[in-house]
């Protein structure tokens, strides 16, 4: 009959292995194919990621939220494929109409261009300065045109509205209102990006993959540029404004058959 393992050398092989597994989490090959594996998966491959546009209240949004702000030395295995499961879970469930809302809603993001750069020289004086009149001139123009601004994003801020055409029109006010700002001197540049779902309302908020897109064509858009997705464009009176297909169109998180347009008033 053979005699138990001692115990200690259980614990040091158990260690070992722990040891072996944390190394293997970390090694930088492993964590290229996971992050490629997230990156082909269907869903939102930025979801959890710095600079992620969701951030609602919906269950894999919370979760994605906790393993983003989770201290971690650096990117892991488990990370990677925690995401993308959560990735899945969210396309599936919007895919069977539970993470949508019930009405179909035009979402509108804005921001400045390299704002960033500038503020890091004006000082907060200039900044907060800047920030007040820029969006003071933002949300007349979407109270003006029936939206609702659902929050600000420091330089900018997300919108929804009933109606497309609404929301492209307080897009052009803001944009052409904002350039006409000036900060010290500083002229700030405003973009937009419009696309057209159903998000699911949160309390105040929106979330789904509906808006990730939204915001996803906003940050394609350069600097006095208006973009709307096709599905947005639709819906838009053809006679009121003038489109150009952005054929160079790629963004993270965004459906691959999507088309964006720049937009112009006619």
């Amino acid at each position: 009959m053979a005699e138990p393992e001692p115990a200690e050398t259980r614990e040091g092989a158990s260690r070992r292995l722990l040891a072996r597994l944390r190394a293997a989490d970390r090694q930088p090959g492993l964590i290229k194919a996971a992050a490629t594996v997230r990156k082909l998966a269907p869903g939102d491959s930025e979801l959890g990621n710095p600079g992620w546009a969701g951030g609602g209240s919906g269950p894999s949004d919370l979760v994605a939220k906790a393993m983003t702000e989770k201290p971690e030395k650096g990117p892991s295995v488990t990370r990677e494929l925690g995401l993308t499961a959560l990735q899945l879970w969210q396309s599936a469930a919007e895919a069977q109409g539970r993470g949508r809302g019930e009405s179909e809603l035009a979402i509108l993001f804005t921001d400045l261009v390299d704002f960033s750069s500038w503020a890091l020289e004006a000082g907060d004086e200039a900044v907060i300065d800047l920030l007040g009149k820029v969006g003071a001139k933002s949300e007349t123009a979407v109270s003006d045109h029936d939206g609702e601004v659902v929050k600000r994003l420091g330089d900018g801020l997300m919108a929804v509205f009933a109606d497309a055409g609404d929301a492209a029109a307080a897009a052009h006010e803001a944009i052409d209102a904002v350039g006409q700002v000036d900060c010290r001197g500083y002229s700030p540049t405003l973009r937009a990006g419009l696309h057209l779902g159903r998000p699911r309302k949160i309390r105040g908020d929106y979330l789904g993959v509906d808006v990730n897109v939204a915001a996803r064509v906003a940050d394609a858009a350069s600097g006095g540029e208006l973009l709307v997705s096709d599905v947005a464009l639709e819906r838009l009176d053809q006679g009121a404004f003038e489109s150009r297909r952005k054929r160079r169109f790629k963004a993270k998180g965004a459906p691959k058959d999507l088309e964006v347009y720049e937009l112009r008033p006619a």
